[in-house]
């Protein structure tokens, strides 16, 4: 437990920033679960759709740091060369 009035405040603001975090990063697990399984049944304008709202969802959270440029565009060439295998 912190001493410091600084340190407690830094401690409240971090658990605030953790569970919008979280958030953000679990939304963007499921918009890419829903993806792969719209590539999986072949459903290609859903996937496309999914593919946008996923990329962009990445793309806010690397502007908002919360997930590296490079790992993000890591992720999004993946998803898209799976909707590629199926077109």
């Amino acid at each position: 437990m912190p001493n410091i009035k600084s340190a407690e405040k830094r401690m409240r603001s971090n658990e605030r920033k953790r569970i919008h975090n979280k958030t953000v990063k679990t939304r963007i697990r499921s918009l890419e679960k829903k993806y792969i399984g719209q590539v999986q049944s072949r459903n290609v304008d859903g996937a496309n759709a999914t593919l946008k709202d996923t990329t962009s969802a990445l793309d806010k959270a690397v502007k908002t740091g919360i997930v590296h440029k490079t790992a993000a565009n890591r992720r999004k060439s993946r998803l898209s060369k799976k909707l590629g295998a199926i077109k």
